[in-house]
């Protein structure tokens, strides 16, 4: 197998989805040419176009490529050249799920269910979980800011995004990369051993548990206060029919313990 060729594919950000699409290929015969040693047994079209992609006159050539930002981006910018068409860009993917998005969101889009999709399957349960936790990270975006700065500093960090670039809040952002880079130059130092951190993920954990605990009690405090609205309104059941009723009965519940609260704390 041509690990260097692999390697630098990954380094590069380039799924083999996308490779075979630019090659004009089945992502099987990425695998196959992938595990000859030698790029120079490709089909020499094939080979060709790799060349022209990675922007080099032989193979020997591959190397002494430097994989910058400025690299990245004009491999990037060949690569995309394929897909000059939203028909040739939408391939494979279903017009359901690109409906409504513009042309340069969608090859974002079918470039992100390209890699899922390449986890997925060829990477087995580790995949799955990088997946399942990526899944997990979009769904807490919303709600952490800070999430955001740690894909720029991701972004930056592997040379895909130019390191004083700010497109979030930039002091926010300038701060916490700063502290990022602390803590990742201290990881990879091999000084931060587990027995000095013990405390510290402890902490970690016990803020984790209080939070899932917090969680749990709203939730069971929601669903006691939509069985009380129910029963005050005599329901069984929120249904279409009645739920703005229900609802609105919630917020009134919710609104007397509040009330009430206050109260208790004021007297106390």
């Amino acid at each position: 197998m041509n690990t260097k060729l692999a390697d630098l594919l990954h380094e590069l950000g380039i799924s083999k989805v996308k490779l075979a699409k630019f090659l004009g290929v089945s992502r099987q015969m990425i695998y196959n040419y992938l595990e000859m040693d030698d790029i120079n047994k490709w089909p020499k079209d094939k080979k060709v176009l790799l060349l022209n992609l990675l922007g080099i006159k032989s193979t020997e050539e591959i190397n002494n490529i430097k994989v910058d930002t400025n690299y990245i981006t004009e491999v990037e910018m060949r690569l995309n050249s394929l897909c000059e068409t939203k028909e040739e860009c939408s391939r494979g993917v279903s017009s359901d799920l690109t409906s409504g998005i513009s042309s340069n969101n969608q090859e974002l889009f079918i470039g992100i269910v390209d890699l899922i999709k390449e986890y997925l399957e060829d990477y087995g349960k580790d995949g799955r979980n990088i997946i399942n936790y990526l899944y997990h990270y979009l769904q807490a975006m919303n709600n952490t800011k800070e999430l955001k700065y740690i894909l720029a500093y991701v972004a930056k960090e592997t040379g895909f995004e130019k390191p004083m670039e700010f497109v979030f809040e930039e002091d926010e952002q300038f701060i916490f990369e700063s502290v990022m880079f602390s803590a990742m130059v201290l990881y990879r130092s091999g000084k931060a051993s587990k027995s000095k951190l013990a405390e510290s993920h402890r902490r970690f954990v016990n803020q984790i548990e209080q939070k899932m605990e917090d969680k749990l009690s709203r939730t069971m405090e929601l669903n006691n206060i939509k069985v009380q609205a129910l029963k005050e309104l005599g329901f069984t059941e929120i249904n279409e029919q009645n739920a703005t009723e229900v609802f609105e009965k919630i917020a009134e519940i919710q609104a007397r313990k509040s009330a009430f609260k206050k109260i208790e704390v004021g007297s106390n």
